[in-house]
């Protein structure tokens, strides 16, 4: 039987561009204040935007995930960079034997993507806590994943950190300088979002496209908004809410982070 201890908190990351990492800048300072404030966790689960899959959910299982740098033409020291968090398989097993869901299972064959490794490698640099990643099947509409997430909160009372890595807003083809503004309907959803956690009312969040043009210029795609999903299936009614960083990068993303617990 699992030891059951204080319930860990749960983190969404607005992560922004790999390239935060090469410098010291108010989110990479934030990041890693966020995990001097965070009980020290047993393992870390992540929920990343850049691992979707089709038809299945897939945990990782390996000793020693890869560092994978899934990004295009960056600076070269990006693709230098290497996380050599060890992999928890058993934790990986226990997730695919308590989750209800005929379609999930183990792999043996990505790693860590950068929606991980970027905000791990400044948060815990030393890489010494057991990392696995949980995929987001891309064929399932919001309230699956949800749902999914929910049966994942013995995570919580076992030492487990769920770190969930996306961006509220996020329009690559609308970014624009400077680097520091916010469209006005990126900061409009970005605020009903808010609204809508402060008061536990999450169902909105799941049909978000109720929220009409905002919503579909702050959310072209759903990969980076699902993982805001995840962290907040884990939330008990009435649990404290806060946000470790707020802001915009390029007028079209949000850089908002939530800590849940």
């Amino acid at each position: 039987m699992a030891e059951h201890l204080p319930k860990m908190p749960v983190v969404f990351i607005g992560h922004g561009a790999p390239t935060l990492v090469l410098s010291d800048n108010r989110y990479t300072r934030a990041w890693r204040q966020l995990a001097q404030n965070l009980p020290r966790p047993k393992a870390i689960v992540v929920v990343s935007a850049h691992w979707l899959t089709h038809a299945k959910t897939l945990v990782t299982a390996m000793l020693q995930p890869r560092t994978i740098h899934d990004f295009g033409r960056m600076d070269a020291r990006l693709f230098q960079m290497q996380y050599p968090a060890p992999g928890a398989p058993a934790l990986a097993e226990r997730i695919v034997q308590q989750v209800n869901h005929a379609h999930i299972g183990l792999d043996e064959r990505w790693g860590l993507d950068h929606g991980a490794w970027c905000p791990l490698s400044v948060m815990y640099p030393q890489a010494d806590i057991p990392v696995i990643q949980l995929s987001m099947d891309a064929t399932q509409p919001p309230a699956a994943h949800y749902a999914l997430a929910q049966q994942l909160a013995f995570l919580r009372t076992e030492g487990v950190l769920v770190l969930c890595s996306g961006n509220i807003v996020h329009n690559l083809r609308r970014m624009a300088l400077p680097e520091d503004h916010a469209f006005d309907w990126a900061q409009r959803f970005d605020q009903a979002v808010c609204a809508c956690i402060n008061n536990d009312r999450h169902q909105p969040l799941l049909n978000y496209a109720g929220f009409g043009e905002d919503a579909q210029l702050a959310v072209p795609t759903i990969e980076h908004y699902l993982p805001l999903l995840y962290a907040l299936a884990f939330k008990d009614a009435g649990e404290r809410v806060s946000y470790p960083v707020e802001g915009f990068a390029y007028g079209s993303i949000s850089m908002r982070s939530v800590l849940i617990g």
